[in-house]
């Protein structure tokens, strides 16, 4: 294993959505524009970088942003089906926000059909294109705030209409533009440990799919129904390692912990 890889394992690893962090302290600029620095070379289609960073680090500034995802939050627990809503008072002791800000007015650089028959094929790609090309730059973002000794959660919630029209009202950007990433920034009030990872060999395939490793429909349901509020937030990356595995996993026991996840 070289030094580079094993620092950008160390570096994967220990990044985490964090919700708790420490008061009282504060970021340097120069932090801040390293963590922008990284950012800025994620991949994008046709290298348009359809992105724009708002870092807020003004205390004022900061608590109008805060305000914003407090009402988010109430939203999301009378309107969010089956979510388990996260109080986002929390936001008050980040050091920055960095608000990735897309531009999909840069979606006519990717490929478009010839006719009007093709378009619609092409069209939607571009918004794989563009989404998955703002994620890159979200999870550059992420990376370099663990490497700066921060940490950093992600509030997907800024891309909702509302609270996108809000935040647009309190940062000044065009309506046109959305919040697809609204990164909160700190330092961690505790260690934190590592999150539950299915195993790596049920997520590699060798040169084919492996049809006994999908998923099926009643697993995804099973994790919907009965799963997802544990495992978004154990601590342990195996799930083997909960001392209450069988209780959790019942009969999908060797789904969630062995490379085949569909004997059939």
């Amino acid at each position: 294993m070289s030094e580079p890889y094993a620092a950008l394992l160390d570096i994967a690893r220990r990044r985490r959505s964090v919700r708790k962090f420490e008061p009282g302290r504060r970021v340097s600029r120069d932090q801040l524009l390293r963590i922008a620095e990284v950012a800025r070379w994620a991949p994008s289609g046709a290298n348009v970088q359809p992105w724009d960073f708002v870092v807020v680090e003004d205390e004022d500034k900061q608590s109008e942003v805060v305000d914003v995802f407090l009402r988010q939050a109430n939203r999301l627990r009378e309107k969010a089906m089956g979510f388990p809503a996260v109080y986002k008072s929390y936001l008050k002791n980040t050091v920055a926000i960095f608000v990735v800000l897309g531009d999909p007015r840069w979606r006519m650089c990717f490929p478009h059909g010839a006719t009007p028959e093709d378009e619609a094929e092409y069209d939607a790609n571009n918004d794989n294109i563009y989404y998955a090309s703002l994620g890159a730059a979200i999870q550059n973002v992420q990376l370099a705030v663990t490497a700066e000794g921060l940490t950093s959660a992600w509030l997907s919630g800024g891309g909702e209409a509302q609270t996108n029209s809000e935040l647009a009202q309190v940062l000044g950007y065009p309506d046109h533009l959305a919040a697809i990433g609204t990164i909160p920034i700190g330092y961690p009030a505790k260690d934190h440990s590592f999150r539950y990872r299915r195993p790596l060999e049920q997520v590699v395939h060798w040169n084919s799919y492996q049809m006994d490793q999908y998923r099926t429909d009643e697993q995804v349901q099973f994790y919907q129904d009965e799963l997802k509020p544990f495992a978004m937030y154990r601590s342990d990356q195996d799930a083997l390692d909960w001392d209450d595995v069988d209780e959790k996993l019942g009969v999908w026991k060797a789904a969630f912990t062995t490379r085949v996840t569909n004997p059939k």
